[in-house]
């Protein structure tokens, strides 16, 4: 019997059987162990470790904060009640002697007695000396260093100049310029070549320190003195020939071509 095919009929596609595909729980190891619980155990495992140490060592940590704690507010006692207190202590004993030494630098007559005052101290209150024996490690110490050097430089005393000047410290560069260059003051004062060579490095140092109209051009002019005097006519011409450059118009430079032409 003949068999028709209706209009519009579409035979079914025959089924494809599908791969059923088992997903695995992300923590099964190979061996059906849980990685995640794994973890945690050994987490758990760390943490009940470290609480039971520290409750071993409780008395110890207890005794090791409260010595951190102890060192903190001994620290702010002592910045508050004692550094503080020396330091403005201390400025006001050194008030007489900047005095001394302000009078000494502009005075005409008897510099040598005020210098000597600045050092010593007078009308009842310390001299640098005695303020950096008494307030050492203090601010006001550490300017009384630099004082003293200028007062022994200038009342001739040059080792003791020296000593104290290299004491002295400071971030300012211009202060910092000042005392390098004191220091070679002194040495040169000292004489013969060794303490020349030394004056000469202090004065390039000085020069190096802070890069100003005033106090390069000096230094750089007196470097240039000292390397005559120790025959070193190259080095010489070359720190005239920058103060020539660079400091023209500064009072060593208005004079500087003389020197310059006395070495080309």
């Amino acid at each position: 019997m003949a068999t028709y095919n209706k209009r519009g009929y579409k035979a079914p596609k025959p089924e494809v059987e599908k791969d059923v595909v088992e997903v695995q729980p992300v923590e099964e190891t190979f061996e059906g162990h849980s990685t995640t619980a794994d973890v945690f155990n050994t987490l758990d495992q760390g943490a009940s470790k470290t609480e039971a140490w520290v409750e071993k060592n409780q008395k110890l940590i207890y005794i090791v904060i409260g010595a951190v704690a102890l060192v903190t507010i001994g620290y702010l006692f002592y910045d508050k009640f004692v550094v503080t207190p020396k330091e403005e202590e201390a400025a006001n004993e050194m008030f007489q002697a900047e005095q001394y030494l302000a009078q000494a630098v502009t005075a005409q007559k008897s510099q040598d007695s005020l210098y000597n005052l600045a050092l010593n101290g007078g009308e009842g209150k310390f001299g640098f000396l005695a303020i950096i024996d008494k307030y050492s490690g203090t601010d006001a110490a550490n300017l009384a260093e630099y004082c003293a050097g200028t007062a022994y430089l200038n009342t001739g005393k040059y080792k003791d100049a020296v000593t104290h000047f290299e004491n002295f410290s400071t971030k300012d560069e211009i202060l910092n310029a000042s005392k390098l260059g004191a220091t070679g003051d002194a040495f040169v004062q000292l004489g013969g070549n060794e303490n020349l060579e030394k004056g000469l490095k202090y004065y390039i140092d000085a020069a190096k320190a802070s890069d100003n109209n005033v106090y390069t051009p000096r230094f750089l002019f007196k470097a240039g003195q000292v390397a005559l005097g120790l025959n070193k006519k190259e080095d010489a011409l070359k720190y005239f020939k920058e103060i020539k450059e660079k400091y023209e118009t500064s009072q060593e430079g208005m004079s500087i071509d003389a020197y310059i032409a006395g070495l080309e």
